[in-house]
C-alpha cells in the first residue's frame, strides 16, 4: 500500500467534517459489550454495525447498540456504508489476520483491542502497518486511563523525584469464561503475560519513559483450570508469577500477578519510588463483584508519601457512576474512546501507538520465555 500527501490530507480533511463518527464493532462479546455501551455514552457516535461468527453474541450487541446491522463476515461490514472508525474485539489470536484483511479492504481509523499480536512472528505485520497504514490505529491499552492510574502519572515526577522503582501488584479474579473457551489456551492468547499482563508492561514504560533491557520472571499455574477440560485438553494458561523489567535509565520494575485473590480490597495497587517520596494508586475491581453484604464498594485511592516532611496524603479518586455502570474497568474505557473519538474527528493525536502495543506484547512475550526457561531474557 502506498500513500502520498493527497491522501493522507484528505483523510484529514473528511474527519474533521464528520458530524457523528459510525463505529463497526468486530467480535461481540463481554469486553465489546462495554465498548458499546461507552460509546453510546459519547455525544455524535453510535454503533452502526456489528460481525461475530457467533450469531446470538451478535444479535445481542447490535440490540445493546440500539438497532445495528449484523453483518454475517468481516468483508460484508467493511462494505457497510456508515462506517467511519473499527473497534476490534475480537480474541487475540485474530488481530492479525483482521488488521491485514482491512489494510486490503477498507482502511479505516481503528481502535484495536490488546494485545497486537500473540506470537512474535507477527512482529512483521505490526512494521508494515506501522509504514503504510493511511489512518490512526489506538491499540486499546485503557489502564493508562483509570482515573487513580491517570492521577498517579500526571504526579509521579513531582511526588518522587524521578522514579527508580516501580511495582505494580494485581491480584484478581479468575479468568472469565468466554466464547469458544479461547481464553484457557496459551496458543490463543499469547499466554497470561501477554494476554493480562502487556497493559501493566505499558505502563511501565509509559511511567518511566525509558526502554526496557532485560526481563526475569517466575509464573506458572498454580491453581486455576487445573480441572476443567475442553475437547479433553486441560487449559494451560497461568494464573500468578513475579515479573522484573530492567529499564535502560537504570530504574526497575515488578509485576506480581495472582488471579486466584479476589477477595482483595483493591486489585491493582502501584508504588513508585523516587529520590523524593513516594505515589501510590490504589485500584478496585469491578464493583458488580464487590459483596453487598460489605457495604460499598471500595473507593479508589491515590497516596502521596514524600520523604521530607514525613507523613503520607491520603485522597480518594472517585468514579463517575455513569462510567462504573458502563463497564468494568473504573471508567478509563469512557476516556479511551473520548480521546479515541477525538482522533476520528481529526481534532486530537493517538496516544496509544503502534509502538506502544508491539512493545508491550514484546516485554510479554519475553516474561513468557523467561518464566518457561528460567533465564532473563534480553530486550
Amino acid at each position: 500500500m502506498i500513500l502520498n500527501a493527497r491522501d493522507t490530507y484528505r483523510a484529514l480533511e473528511k474527519a474533521k467534517k464528520l458530524k457523528n463518527v459510525n463505529y463497526g464493532v468486530i467480535g461481540c462479546g463481554m469486553m465489546a459489550r462495554e465498548h458499546i455501551r461507552n460509546i453510546a455514552l459519547l455525544p455524535g457516535a453510535r454503533v452502526s454495525v456489528v460481525y461475530d461468527p457467533v450469531a446470538d453474541l451478535a444479535e445481542a450487541a447490535a440490540s445493546l447498540a440500539g438497532g445495528a446491522h449484523v453483518a454475517e463476515s468481516l468483508e460484508e461490514l467493511l462494505t457497510f456504508a456508515a462506517l467511519d472508525a473499527l473497534v476490534i474485539v475480537s480474541p487475540n489470536n485474530l488481530h492479525v489476520n483482521q488488521l491485514r484483511e482491512i489494510a486490503a479492504r477498507r482502511p479505516l481509523p481503528i481502535l484495536c483491542e490488546k494485545p497486537l499480536y500473540t506470537n512474535a512472528s507477527d512482529a512483521a505485520v505490526i512494521d508494515d502497518l506501522r509504514a503504510t497504514y493511511p489512518h490512526p490505529i489506538w491499540v486499546a491499552m485503557e489502564y493508562r486511563y483509570m482515573p487513580p492510574v491517570a492521577a498517579l502519572i500526571d504526579q509521579v515526577v513531582e511526588a518522587t523525584g524521578g522514579v527508580t522503582m516501580l511495582s505494580i501488584r494485581e491480584h484478581r479474579f479468575p479468568f472469565l469464561p468466554k466464547i469458544g473457551d479461547w481464553n484457557r489456551f496459551n496458543e490463543n492468547t499469547g499466554g497470561t503475560l501477554v494476554e493480562k499482563c502487556c497493559h501493566f508492561f505499558d505502563l511501565m514504560h509509559f511511567i518511566l519513559k525509558s526502554d526496557p533491557v532485560q526481563v526475569m520472571a517466575s509464573a506458572g499455574q498454580v491453581l486455576n483450570h487445573k480441572e476443567e477440560r475442553y475437547g479433553g485438553r486441560t487449559p494451560d494458561i497461568w494464573d500468578s508469577g513475579y515479573v522484573i523489567v530492567d529499564f535502560a535509565s537504570g530504574a526497575r520494575a515488578m509485576l506480581e500477578l495472582c488471579m486466584y485473590a479476589e477477595g482483595s480490597r483493591y486489585q491493582e495497587e502501584i508504588s513508585a519510588v523516587g529520590p523524593s517520596g513516594k505515589i501510590e494508586a490504589f485500584v478496585p475491581g469491578p464493583g458488580r463483584f464487590w459483596p453487598t453484604n460489605l457495604g460499598p464498594a471500595p473507593v479508589p485511592q491515590l497516596i502521596v508519601s514524600p520523604r521530607n516532611p514525613k507523613g503520607p496524603f491520603a485522597v480518594d479518586i472517585p468514579v463517575d457512576p455513569a462510567l462504573l455502570a458502563a463497564g468494568d474497568h473504573n471508567g478509563s474505557t469512557f476516556y479511551q474512546h473520548q480521546r479515541f473519538n477525538a482522533v476520528v474527528r481529526g481534532e486530537g493525536i493517538v496516544e496509544v501507538t503502534l509502538d506502544d502495543g508491539a512493545r508491550a506484547v514484546a516485554m510479554g512475550l519475553a516474561a513468557q520465555e523467561s518464566a518457561r526457561t528460567g533465564k532473563a531474557v534480553a530486550l
